[in-house]
């Protein structure tokens, strides 16, 4: 990959996380016929039609900052993040997973970073593996270690490891444009467990059927919505991404329309779309419609020129007013989990 696609494809995969997460938030934990009912993942709802992330982007964004100043030790890279984590979590965010907050504790309480992690196969690693995927897009080797390393410093399951490598290896391809079946059978290698040997199967027969996003979340048991187990997100976004290739937006619909884990699923779809289309296929409105701070919109796109140009010196925001913004953030949750108990309309 030469240096303006990569450029582009990091741009894409992180502005993709940043989107998905944005329009999958206010669905989050719903049921998939209340978020059809409420015609959610169309357009920014999150606050007076705008969005906002959580930590599927934050964690997405630190990462991308480690890996400009600790781009060729995994275990250097793993430290550094480490301590990114234990920062993140002292301003208090609004949501953070129960695997990831007991890492993250166990690494202030003195553990080192290659032992903080907990056996959980939760959502946290994969969901901010893809920009590893792209970063590492042409050496394998490096690849896999960096994702099981910053897998590793939270979750330590061997599902979880999986859907990491899974993600990050599905972000490299859609970067390179692979086609689809080239994909499946590089992706097949990496799968370890009985529960996604289940779920791939099912995703290989509908890929050729062709089926849609949520009759496949239907096969594979997510009746209700998309859990925060990581084979069924990653089984789902995997799906999503390979049924609507080169089609951002409807693939980052269809996975909200399910239900769920919202968020998440929709940030790891957005991501490994955003790779494979760049920046350009982003609908316009999307990104706009973010009005985070201080990691907004201009900050992912100094951190993704930096990334690119490998300068070893990652872009800084401000950072005081993080609690702030987490405490504004956790507001409009709280507000939003009023609105729910009204009727949709």
């Amino acid at each position: 990959m030469n240096s303006s696609s990569q450029k582009n494809a990091i741009l894409g995969c992180l502005l993709g996380t940043a989107v998905g997460d944005a329009l999958g938030l206010p669905a989050e934990r719903l049921s998939r016929k209340r978020v059809l009912a409420m015609k959610l993942g169309v357009h920014h709802r999150f606050i007076f039609g705008r969005g906002m992330f959580s930590d599927d982007t934050e964690h997405t964004l630190l990462l991308g900052a480690t890996l400009i100043e600790h781009r060729k030790k995994p275990a250097s890279m793993q430290r550094a993040f480490g301590w990114k984590l234990r920062w993140w979590l002292l301003a208090l965010p609004a949501g953070v997973g129960l695997s990831t907050a007991k890492a993250i504790l166990r690494l202030w309480i003195g553990f080192p970073a290659g032992k903080a992690g907990v056996r959980s196969a939760g959502n946290g690693a994969a969901m901010r593996s893809a920009i590893i995927g792209v970063v590492y897009g042409d050496d394998a080797a490096q690849r896999q270690e960096f994702a099981l390393a910053a897998c590793r410093l939270t979750h330590t399951d061997p599902r979880a490891e999986e859907s990491a490598l899974l993600v990050a290896e599905a972000a490299s391809m859609a970067a390179s444009n692979l086609p689809t079946h080239e994909i499946l059978p590089a992706l097949e290698k990496l799968i370890v467990s009985d529960e996604m040997k289940t779920r791939f199967a099912a995703l290989k027969e509908a890929v050729s059927t062709q089926k849609s996003v949520q009759d496949y979340a239907l096969e594979i048991g997510c009746s209700y919505g998309v859990s925060g187990f990581a084979p069924n997100t990653v089984a789902v976004a995997l799906f999503a991404w390979l049924r609507h290739r080169g089609d951002f937006e409807t693939a980052v619909r269809s996975v909200i329309q399910c239900g769920g884990d919202t968020d998440t699923v929709a940030a790891i779809t957005g991501a490994i779309c955003g790779a494979e289309t760049g920046e350009a296929g982003i609908p316009r409105g999307w990104i706009d419609g973010i009005c985070d701070w201080p990691r907004s919109v201009n900050h992912i796109r100094r951190l993704a020129d930096a990334l690119a140009a490998n300068n070893g010196r990652a872009p800084r925001f401000f950072w005081p007013a993080v609690p702030m913004r987490n405490l504004f953030f956790l507001v409009i949750v709280i507000l939003h989990g009023f609105r729910r108990m009204l009727p949709p309309y």
